[in-house]
């Protein structure tokens, strides 16, 4: 990661953190009094193939020990009522800028994918992690919504792994490389734009 890109990370993390850090307690406290502990959910992620970081969420499911792989429709009835609104305006993701902070993630980027999937296409995510996983990136403004209808229409944990692997990884991919070969602070600025205004603007 070059010395700018990684700047503007420290930069509007610490500005995020401030002006979000009173959202994020009233958040805290409403999990807490709505759903019990814990308040957050803390997961595996792959920051290159053979590197894993802990990637932390607000909590939006009910706690499970089986709970691993993707959220499918196998999943939606573990969704909390807090937690449904928590997604819809990706507020779930706050405590991901203490990850940015810590370097394990930059603003944009390609998702973080679980280990499973690095294992399952090592090749394909040797080249999707020469960028440092994001926030939100150019594959989640152009194929979230679209990848969120295919997983919630799964029923087992089988049919929503093999529909992530088989459907979503290969789309996801195509527009994390094309990012890679575009990547600069000013398209960096333009994907973070755009994602602030899907959610703002989203119904």
């Amino acid at each position: 990661m070059c010395f700018s890109k990684r700047l503007f990370d420290v930069i509007l993390a610490l500005f995020a953190g401030i002006l979000l850090l009173i959202p994020s307690l009233l958040i805290a406290a409403w999990i807490l009094i709505r759903s019990g502990r814990p308040i957050f959910y803390v997961a595996e992620r792959m920051k290159t193939p053979d590197q894993p970081f802990m990637l932390w969420k607000f909590r939006t499911m009910t706690v499970s020990d089986a709970d691993s792989g993707v959220s499918g429709g196998d999943k939606t009835s573990r969704i909390t009522p807090e937690g449904r609104i928590l997604r819809r305006y990706r507020l779930d993701e706050i405590p991901q800028i203490w990850n940015i902070l810590k370097g394990d993630m930059s603003i944009v980027g390609p998702r973080p994918p679980l280990r499973q999937y690095t294992d399952s296409f090592p090749e394909l995510y040797a080249e999707v992690l020469q960028c440092r996983p994001g926030l939100t990136g150019l594959a989640t403004l152009h194929f979230h919504h679209h990848e969120a209808w295919l997983l919630t229409r799964c029923k087992s944990r089988a049919e929503t792994n093999h529909v992530y692997a088989t459907r979503c990884v290969p789309r996801k991919a195509r527009l994390d490389l094309i990012y890679r070969d575009k990547r600069s602070l000013c398209y960096d600025i333009a994907i973070l734009s755009e994602t602030i205004r899907q959610v703002l603007w989203r119904k």
